[in-house]
């Protein structure tokens, strides 16, 4: 039986509590810093759960100079009907849609979905390619990569994102093959995988090096179901796995979604949100490893809005990062904020009619 909170929601992800959220305020920290966010969704709820582009472009206007954004795949708005492999083309053109109207420039300066990471199942084979091209043909030079639903865990108490048959495509026969024909392409494939998950996705890296893997929330430690108050025994496992993923030169790595209901922390619980302080104590043996394995050239920090949202505010989340690297040099924190990400996910090649610009304001 899953575990019980009476704050979670859809897809057991903490609920966004606005007036909760507004306890807790501070100075937004290094204003200046351009800032490309590489991870969050859209999505249309029941009952004002939606997080769609008012609330997504109300965040990044709240403080921090947020330069773009990317989308992450999260199965909206599908088609409803056509062939069943062809349905994730529904969200793509949901948020090329958004993309467009924020690229007009009357709702602020950030370039919300300036790239657009979808869906598009790898286990396929031969049959991948021609769907890429149908989701670029529709999304143009914002497509930038591919995410298939992956976590999961045996332990019903543990959040999966499952939709095809545990224990998923990750360690379906046929995954490496899509993997080589998303490389093909020259497109990234992003992975959300929890910390017990890492060995395959050690052994795919490793199966198909000319491939850049993006490692989605730092390789997502759990501290839900068996591994509730088990941090501390987590930790070593976690750090291992990821340190052998810091070896293989095609991985790269998201610095964030540490406040999701599966890492435990459980924030939310209390009568106030955390402070930016307490969350980069909480934060750092994750993160400062990461960045000293990788390299500030394979990590970006991310937001992860709207589920990291249940537990911490936009200004808060930015304002934990930067005292994480308070004492890092100006090329450290523009690879890590904005450099990385750009490259990745190739919002540096963009023509000039989509162009991120990254200049000083």
């Amino acid at each position: 039986m899953a575990e019980d909170d009476p704050l979670l929601g859809h897809g057991r992800q903490i609920i966004v509590r606005e007036d909760w959220l507004g306890l807790t305020e501070e100075p937004i920290l290094e204003p200046g810093l351009p800032i490309v966010d590489p991870h969050h969704h859209l999505w249309e709820r029941a009952g004002g759960h939606s997080y769609l582009l008012p609330q997504l472009l109300s965040d990044t206007a709240s403080g921090h100079d947020i330069r773009a954004t990317i989308f992450v795949q999260c199965g909206e708005m599908y088609r409803a009907s056509g062939p069943a492999d062809e349905q994730s083309l529904g969200e793509t053109e949901f948020v090329t849609g958004a993309a467009a109207v924020s690229a007009s420039g009357r709702h602020g300066p950030t370039r919300a979905c300036a790239g657009i990471i979808g869906m598009v199942d790898l286990t396929l084979g031969d049959r991948v390619e021609p769907l890429l091209d149908k989701h670029r043909a529709i999304a143009g030079g914002r497509f930038c990569g591919i995410r298939n639903r992956t976590a999961w865990h045996a332990s019903p108490d543990v959040t999966s994102n499952l939709v095809m048959k545990p224990p998923g495509p990750l360690e379906h026969p046929s995954f490496a093959e899509g993997a080589r024909r998303l490389a093909k392409q020259g497109l990234p494939l992003d992975v959300w995988a929890y910390h017990t998950q890492l060995p395959h996705v050690v052994k795919l890296a490793k199966a198909v090096p000319e491939l850049t893997i993006v490692v989605d929330h730092v390789g997502g430690p759990l501290g839900i179901g068996p591994f509730r108050g088990r941090h501390a025994e987590v930790y070593p496992e976690w750090k291992q796995r990821m340190m052998e993923l810091a070896a293989l030169p095609n991985v790269r790595v998201k610095l964030g979604g540490l406040t999701m209901f599966v890492n435990g922390f459980d924030f939310h619980k209390k009568p106030k949100p955390p402070g930016s302080e307490e969350l980069a104590k909480t934060w750092a043996p994750y993160i400062e490893p990461c960045i000293e394995a990788f390299g500030a050239d394979r990590c970006m920090f991310e937001s992860n809005f709207p589920v990291d949202k249940g537990q911490c505010s936009y200004p808060v989340l930015w304002n934990a990062f930067k005292r994480l690297t308070a004492s890092a040099g100006a090329d450290e924190k523009t690879a890590l904020y904005s450099g990385t990400a750009m490259r990745t996910y190739g919002l540096d090649r963009l023509p000039a009619a989509l162009a991120v610009d990254l200049q000083a304001r």
